[in-house]
C-alpha cells in the first residue's frame, strides 16, 4: 500500500472549554455593594467630625485649665508680693517706737527698707499677667511705687528732721508727712481698685481663692505733721501747722528780729565751749540753756534743742519750747535728760536756739561744749 493509500485520520479539532459562570449575586447585588460603601463612608466621616470635637472639646478645655490655673498663680503671686510690702511698712513705723531716733541709723535702716520696697516692685513688673488681670496688674504697681518712693524720700530727709534748725526741720517734717498720705493712698489704691479687680477675674470663672489685702499706713495719725515731729522727739516751730496745709511762719512785727545763746548749765555747773567739761551724771538730770531775745519785737514758740553725741552711741537728742520772750528779755529752757548719756568718752553737747522768723543772723543761736559723764 502506497503512502498516498493510506486513510486519512480525521483531524482532531479543539474546542475551547468554556470557564465555568462565577457564582455571582442575585438581580440586585451592584446597588447593595453600592449602598454598603456608601453607609461606610458615612460612618468614617462621622467618626472623624465626632473625633474632630472631641479633640477641640479637649483642647478648650485644657486652654480652660491653663487660663484659671494663670488667675490663681496670679492671685497667689499678688497675695505674697502684698504680704511682704506689708511687712516693709510694719518694720518701718517699728523704727519709731525704738526711744530716741538717731539720725544717722534711721536713715541707714529706712534705706534698707526701700530696697525691700524696691525690690518687691520689681517682681511685681516682672509677673506674668493675664488679660482678665491687666487692671489690677497696673493699680499694683502704682500701690508699690509709692510705698517705695515714700521711703526714699523720708531717707532723704530724715536727718534734717531730727536737726537743729526750726525751719528746715519743720519744712523736712512736712515733707515726710506727705509722704505719709502718699502710704494712705497706696493702701486706699490696693483696697478699691487691686482687690476688687482680681476678685471680679476670679469670679467670671467661678475660682474660689481668698484674696490678701496689704496696709502700709497704721493709722491716719501720721498724716499729721504733729505727731511725726512727736515721734522723733522734735517740736514744731512757730507757724508749723498740724496738717497737710499751713503757711510760712511770719514774723511777728516790723524791726529786728533774732536770739541769742547765754549760757548752759546742768545743776549748779555752767558750762565752757572749748574746754572739757567733766559731769557727773545723775537720773533724771536737766540742763537749763538760757538765751535772748535780741530783737525789736516779742517772740513766740521758741524751739530749744541739746543733742549729746559721741562716737561710742547713738546721739541723743532733747527739745523744749519757750511759749514767749519779750523783746530784749532772757528765757531759760529746761531740757530734762531721760536717757543715760555715754559714760566715761568723749561727748560733745551741742545747744541750738531755732531761728524765729525773721531772724536773719543765726550763728550766735548755738554752742557746743566738750562733755565727759561719769557716773554720780
Amino acid at each position: 500500500m502506497s503512502f498516498f493509500d493510506e486513510d486519512d485520520e480525521p483531524l482532531r479539532t479543539t474546542q475551547r472549554r468554556r470557564p465555568r459562570p462565577r457564582r455571582g449575586s442575585p438581580a440586585g447585588g451592584a446597588a447593595t455593594d453600592s449602598q454598603t460603601i456608601y453607609i461606610r463612608r458615612a460612618l468614617l466621616g462621622l467618626g472623624l467630625v465626632l473625633l474632630v470635637v472631641l479633640l477641640g472639646l479637649f483642647v478648650s478645655s485644657c486652654r480652660g485649665r491653663q487660663a484659671e490655673n494663670a488667675l490663681k498663680d496670679y492671685n497667689s503671686k499678688v497675695s505674697a508680693l502684698a504680704g511682704e510690702s506689708q511687712q516693709t511698712g510694719g518694720e518701718f513705723f517699728k523704727l519709731f517706737g525704738q526711744g530716741q531716733p538717731s539720725g544717722q541709723e534711721l536713715q541707714t535702716n529706712i534705706n534698707s527698707l526701700r530696697v525691700q520696697a524696691e525690690r518687691t516692685l520689681q517682681q511685681g513688673q516682672e509677673l506674668s499677667v493675664p488679660d482678665d488681670m491687666v487692671p489690677a496688674q497696673q493699680s499694683l504697681l502704682i500701690a508699690l511705687e509709692l510705698r517705695k518712693n515714700g521711703l526714699e524720700s523720708i531717707a532723704e530727709n530724715i536727718r534734717t528732721a531730727l536737726g537743729d534748725s526750726g525751719e528746715q526741720a519743720d519744712a523736712a517734717i512736712k515733707r515726710m508727712a506727705g509722704q505719709m498720705a502718699a502710704f494712705n493712698a497706696s493702701d486706699v489704691l490696693y483696697q478699691a481698685r487691686v482687690i476688687p479687680f482680681i476678685k471680679a477675674a476670679l469670679a467670671k470663672r467661678s475660682i474660689a481663692a481668698p484674696i490678701t489685702s496689704s496696709t502700709f499706713l497704721p493709722n491716719v495719725d501720721w498724716l499729721s505733721q504733729q505727731v511725726i515731729a512727736s515721734k522723733l522727739d522734735q517740736q514744731l516751730t512757730s507757724g508749723a501747722s498740724n496738717g497737710s496745709s499751713g503757711g510760712k511762719p511770719q514774723p511777728t512785727g516790723p524791726g529786728l528780729h533774732g536770739t541769742g545763746v547765754s549760757s548752759t548749765s546742768v545743776g549748779n555747773q555752767t558750762l565752757q565751749p572749748g574746754t572739757p567739761n567733766q559731769i557727773t551724771y545723775q537720773p533724771g538730770m536737766t540742763f537749763q540753756v538760757a538765751f535772748m531775745n535780741q530783737g525789736d519785737n516779742d517772740e513766740f514758740n521758741v524751739k530749744v534743742t541739746l543733742r549729746i553725741e559721741s562716737e561710742s552711741s547713738s546721739p541723743i537728742t532733747i527739745s523744749t519750747t519757750v511759749d514767749s520772750i519779750a523783746k530784749g528779755a532772757k528765757a531759760t529752757a529746761q531740757l530734762k535728760l531721760n536717757r543715760t548719756p555715754p559714760l566715761n568718752t568723749s561727748a560733745n553737747i551741742r545747744v541750738t536756739v531755732a531761728p524765729v522768723p525773721g531772724e536773719k543772723k543765726t550763728d550766735n543761736n548755738k554752742s557746743s561744749y566738750p562733755a565727759l559723764f561719769k557716773r554720780g
